[in-house]
């Protein structure tokens, strides 16, 4: 039978001795003498007292920000027209820099091969006739548009944030998209788009829909939830005649919804649409869609042309494209409004802010029907001279990079054929046959926000001069 030495009875006695003076100290440290602890609350004390984030062990780089890489592209094409819509998607893809696929309905035939780099890489959809639903289906060729997204979705690329999906009429402007999507939280549930420029299509369809042709983008998380359900999902919804509203119903059943942005543009519109693009509004320019059906928004070039064109002012300066800045040149009293990268307007008159930022309606609506047409308010079309414009269309644009701007110039096409506006005091601007815009190359335009400028003119010299600057704080430009 063994007995407990001295040694050993010593040595337990400062084991003791020490842990209660560790926990006394600890105790001390950690409670308030203030309060009364009970012993289950130690956990969570110790987690307040020491977080995770002040423990020297940690290192938490900042986020990285949404940029193009996070994005891949679906593109909804056929066979049967991409031979004269290819132009369009070119006009905005970059090969080795953007990231997705055009889907289409059929492979390619020999007249196509090899495939060119300056197009995404193609895919053929997956047979929708095989599903157990397609006896069920309104209409086959939507089912496939709308499967296009989880067929996009399992690609399995990586490191996505945002699937952003389009037709192959459709263009896009990747730089102001990433600056959109970087607002928000990719990690939740996001369907971001923008309905109908007319009542009617809305009407028919709905009121908070993304139409597809104009673009719309899903965050990471929900195309994964989407593309786990949507075959079911078909299942109940495969009596509805179009992809967009298919697309609706399943993510109104995920409890999404439509988050607007009126950057995307359906142009559910036809003719001229010039009046529309020279007062857009005041948000980053995301797409426009059905470029076929109506006129070259470029005078004197066809719509493949029109779009390089708009295309070339946009990679000069993403930000600005299409952004309406007003200004007046009192001494004349004359009214410009400039839509960067597209066209400059010359009133003979003082025109307020509000009015001007209503769309000429050159345009026609997509159907006819009974008025209201727009989604917006218009100003009509008259013969009045002081409310009808000198037009100016984007000619060319020069970049200084030591004088930190670029230069982009307006020219005249043709006459407005209309008489002086006979106000008080006016002038006319028949003889200006050019206007030069001066705006920064290195500061981009604030998303939301706007710019000021300075009219430059001497009288009986034909070219005018716009300089934007930044508008002091609360000026009233009247």
């Amino acid at each position: 039978m063994s007995s407990t030495t001295p040694l050993s009875t010593e040595a337990l006695c400062k084991s003791i001795a020490f842990l209660i003076l560790f926990l006394l100290s600890f105790y001390i440290i950690l409670f308030d003498h203030d309060h009364h602890y009970q012993p289950s609350d130690l956990l969570e004390t110790f987690k307040l007292k020491f977080p995770s984030s002040s423990l020297p062990l940690a290192n938490n780089p900042p986020p990285i920000p949404t940029n193009l890489s996070h994005i891949v592209f679906g593109i909804v094409g056929s066979m049967n027209t991409w031979k004269h819509k290819k132009s369009y998607t070119q006009a905005w893809w970059r090969p080795n820099v953007t990231r997705g696929y055009l889907f289409l309905d059929r492979a390619p035939t020999q007249e196509f091969l090899p495939w060119p780099s300056s197009s995404p890489p193609f895919r053929v959809n997956e047979d929708v006739y095989n599903l157990r639903t397609h006896l069920k289906m309104s209409s086959p060729s939507q089912v496939r548009i709308v499967r296009t997204i989880m067929e996009t979705f399992k690609q399995g690329d990586e490191d996505v944030r945002w699937y952003v999906m389009a037709d192959d009429d459709t263009i896009l402007v990747t730089d102001n998209l990433v600056e959109v999507l970087a607002k928000y939280d990719h990690t939740k549930y996001f369907y971001i788009g923008s309905n109908s420029e007319c009542v009617k299509s809305n009407f028919d369809h709905s009121f908070e829909m993304a139409f597809g042709g104009a673009g719309y983008a899903l965050s990471y998380p929900l195309a994964a939830a989407l593309a786990s359900k949507l075959d079911s999902c078909l299942e109940r919804y495969a009596y509805l005649w179009t992809s967009d509203s298919i697309l609706y119903s399943c993510l109104s059943d995920l409890g999404v919804s439509l988050t607007h942005n009126k950057g995307f543009h359906q142009i559910d519109l036809r003719r001229d649409i010039s009046g529309l693009l020279s007062s857009h509004p005041q948000t980053p320019f995301l797409s426009l869609h059905h470029i076929d059906a109506i006129d070259p928004i470029f005078p004197n070039k066809n719509r493949s042309q029109s779009i390089n064109h708009l295309m070339k002012a946009s990679k000069a300066d993403h930000s600005r494209v299409l952004q309406q800045t007003i200004c007046y040149h009192k001494p004349t009293n004359w009214s410009f409004s400039i839509s960067w990268g597209y066209s400059a307007h010359i009133y003979e008159a003082i025109f307020p802010r509000s009015f001007l930022r209503r769309p000429l309606e050159t345009f026609r609506p997509w159907k006819n029907g009974r008025p209201p047409f727009y989604m917006f308010n218009v100003r009509w079309q008259s013969n009045n001279p002081c409310e009808v414009p000198h037009v100016f269309f984007f000619d060319s644009l020069e970049t200084s990079g030591e004088e930190d701007r670029i230069v982009t110039s307006y020219v005249r096409v043709a006459s407005r054929g209309l008489p002086l506006c006979s106000s008080t005091g006016n002038h006319s601007a028949d003889y200006i046959t050019k206007i030069l815009v001066f705006s920064p190359a290195k500061i981009p335009m604030q998303d939301g926000g706007g710019e000021c400028c300075d009219i430059v003119h001497r009288a009986e010299i034909n070219t005018t001069e716009v300089r934007y600057r930044d508008c002091v704080n609360q000026e009233i430009i009247a």
